[in-house]
């Protein structure tokens, strides 16, 4: 699949799916699994890189082992001269996600975060991440959060959305701009444009299998599209987890399902 996609002109990220481990050894299945994947990518020559949750490293569990997991593989991922994008769960694990980001970006410099559009405090997230030339992945944010710590409105979100992505090309390293929404696109598209920003400056990320039709306009125009793509067993309760957390993440998928 990989191989496809990047003959297609698109690069992928990849995701072991597992959130919330209940052991350490599940925590470290996760970590081998994802050694497993970068050392497979080197050697195929795919171009693609890795996504994971710290919830699935033991996070809950043991910080420490936590940080020792993914500093492990990010140190991997810079001998391969790869990257590892550690994901954001919801509010509760905002600031151990990014601290601890921090701390392995300046050990390895092969190590990302994602700031959610929907948080009141991303603003100053995004400006701390670009001083440390921390590379970014931009998107609105799928998890139920309170009214004191997130935009509600879908206009208030989206209005934080291209604020932050002007932000990001204008003083980011290589940011990513994760969304299916033509509108923010356009407007992400007009914001380069306006501040010439190249092609080669930034990417847009999407969903595997969503929007198919987009992605491959975005790719012929010349920009940069990477594919998210999850794999592994636990799907059903990642899944089942989303729609919990956020009936409108259904609507989303339906409603994207058949614009191909």
């Amino acid at each position: 699949m990989c191989r496809q996609i990047n003959r297609e002109g698109l690069t992928v990220t990849l995701d072991y799916l597992g959130e919330n481990v209940t052991s350490i050894e599940e925590a470290r299945r996760s970590r081998d699994m994802y050694r497993r994947v970068l050392t497979e990518l080197e050697r195929h020559k795919i171009d693609a890189n890795i996504s994971l949750k710290l919830s699935q490293f033991g996070m809950d569990l043991s910080e420490s082992q936590c940080r020792a997991g993914v500093r492990e593989l990010a140190g991997l991922a810079a001998q391969l001269r790869n990257f590892v994008r550690v994901d954001m769960e919801s509010s509760e694990y905002t600031e151990k996600t990014l601290d601890l980001v921090r701390e392995i970006h300046a050990l390895t410099h092969s190590c990302g975060a994602v700031i959610q559009a929907y948080l009141y405090r991303s603003e100053n997230d995004v400006e701390d991440l670009c001083r440390r030339k921390i590379r970014v992945r931009l998107c609105k944010g799928a998890y139920l959060e309170p009214a004191d710590v997130a935009f509600q409105a879908k206009a208030d979100v989206d209005r934080n959305f291209v604020n932050l992505a002007e932000r990001l090309l204008l003083r980011g390293y290589y940011p990513a701009i994760a969304t299916h929404d033509e509108v923010m696109v356009d407007a992400v598209k007009e914001l380069a444009a306006r501040h010439k920003v190249g092609p080669d400056g930034f990417e847009f990320q999407m969903l595997f299998g969503i929007r198919r039709d987009l992605q491959k306009r975005l790719a012929q125009e010349g920009f940069r599209v990477r594919l998210y793509v999850p794999f592994g067993e636990a799907w059903y309760p990642y899944f089942m987890r989303r729609l919990a957390e956020r009936p409108a993440n259904a609507l989303f998928l339906a409603r994207n399902l058949f614009r191909q």
